[in-house]
């Protein structure tokens, strides 16, 4: 339709490219029809959902670069592989119990599939298959050449698939996956409901905000948002669906969900009047969601207790819920981190220096959360023999 993404006003972002911007403008063209095709207005999930997985259009589902230091954001994997090799340590446990296989979903740019089958190697406690979920061919390419480049005789073991599996033994990680999920915007305005959508309003993308109608929705906001002031905030019922997909696949086995967010409680503050939804762009985090679509990362925090809720209703029950930085030092990264070298060297810095982020509360160490679902086995939660938190998931009436 010859719509344009939005400039920037503020000057203060890089430029996108030539022709990033002309991505983007097909990106923006794609959502114009669908609002036209819905009759001019999409919820915006359904717009989350085409900017970021599109096909051959949206952000994960197109070659753009996105993550480290030339991309949009950094996560644990990419800051160091004593991220992975701490992880490994729960991994490795969950293995022994099930004799099963690891899937990871959103599996990046390979790193932390290569970090997690080097320390297994290393533990003598390699699953027979190490499957990664992946539907964009540019990320499998770059799966591909990372765990050729860093564990070659392990490739074997790896395999890539597009789909949930039907059923799955052993484990399923998902680190920084379901801040990814589309969640809807529910809008509480002079005591009346509404859902914030997006339209095109003088020749662009505007988030419009339509009475609500869908009951659910209605009645899950009713429920969590505080007090009767104004109120904007996410609910995710994709999210929560994913997971229960998950649980109900399970024969035996471990979820072990790693992400930002709080407790239901923490989540729907009062002072979190305006919800939890970020841009990331260039290492800069936005709050316009309709910048440059199909460059720009969309997240919103994750509700803990609706994921464990969704998932104890499917079957599976709760190993341990804690912090980051409890679970990566339960694991023992501070004894890897032991291991590196000389404490003066530039290796051993640099390590340093990615183990305190991951673990300092001003950091990612307590904004980051590690919930653990289990079924079928007596897994040792190891990862959270200290500091776990579950009780802040508040009282849950599925919860075996």
């Amino acid at each position: 339709m010859g719509l344009s993404p939005p400039a920037d006003s503020s000057g203060a972002l890089p430029e996108p490219s030539a022709e990033a911007r002309a991505h983007s403008e097909r990106v923006v063209e794609h959502i114009a029809n669908s609002i036209v095709e819905a009759g001019g207005w999409i919820s915006f999930a359904d717009y989350m959902g085409a900017a970021l997985y599109a096909p051959g259009l949206g952000y994960y589902a197109s070659g753009a670069r996105k993550f480290g230091a030339a991309g949009d954001f950094v996560t644990a994997p990419e800051m160091t592989p004593l991220f992975g090799r701490a992880l490994s340590v729960q991994l490795a446990e969950v293995l022994a119990q099930t004799r099963g296989d690891i899937v990871e979903l959103g599996p990046g740019t390979g790193r932390l599939a290569a970090d997690v089958l080097g320390e297994l190697a290393e533990r003598d406690a390699l699953p027979a298959s190490y499957r990664l979920l992946e539907v964009s061919p540019e990320l499998r390419a770059r799966q591909r050449e990372h765990l050729a480049s860093k564990v070659p005789s392990l490739l074997p073991r790896v395999e890539w698939i597009e789909v949930l599996p039907e059923r799955w033994r052993g484990a399923i990680v998902a680190n920084e996956v379901l801040d990814a999920v589309p969640p809807h915007l529910i809008v509480r305005r002079g005591g009346t409901w509404f859902e914030r959508g997006v339209a095109i309003n003088g020749g662009r993308l505007a988030l419009v905000d339509r009475p609500l109608s869908n009951r659910a929705l209605r009645d899950t906001a009713q429920t969590l948002y505080p007090g009767d002031g104004d109120y904007v905030s996410e609910i995710n019922p994709a999210a929560q669906a994913l997971v229960r997909s998950l649980a109900q696949r399970c024969d035996a086995g471990a979820l072990l969900l790693i992400d930002y967010g709080f407790p239901a409680r923490e989540y729907y503050h009062a002072q979190r009047d305006g919800g939890t939804l970020v841009a990331h762009y260039r290492h800069r985090v936005l709050a316009d969601p309709l910048y440059l679509p199909g460059l720009v990362d969309l997240t919103a925090h994750v509700d803990f207790t609706a994921i464990a809720r969704a998932a104890t209703s499917a079957g599976m029950s709760i190993a341990g819920f804690t912090t980051q930085a409890h679970f990566l030092v339960n694991c023992g990264m501070l004894d890897l981190l032991s291991r590196v070298g000389d404490v003066e060297s530039a290796a051993y810095l640099r390590a340093a220096n990615a183990v305190h982020r991951l673990l300092s509360p001003a950091e990612m160490g307590e904004l980051f959360k590690v919930l653990m679902l289990r079924r079928g086995a007596p897994i040792s939660p190891l990862g959270f023999r200290a500091g776990d938190q579950r009780h802040r998931l508040e009282a849950l009436a599925e919860q075996r």
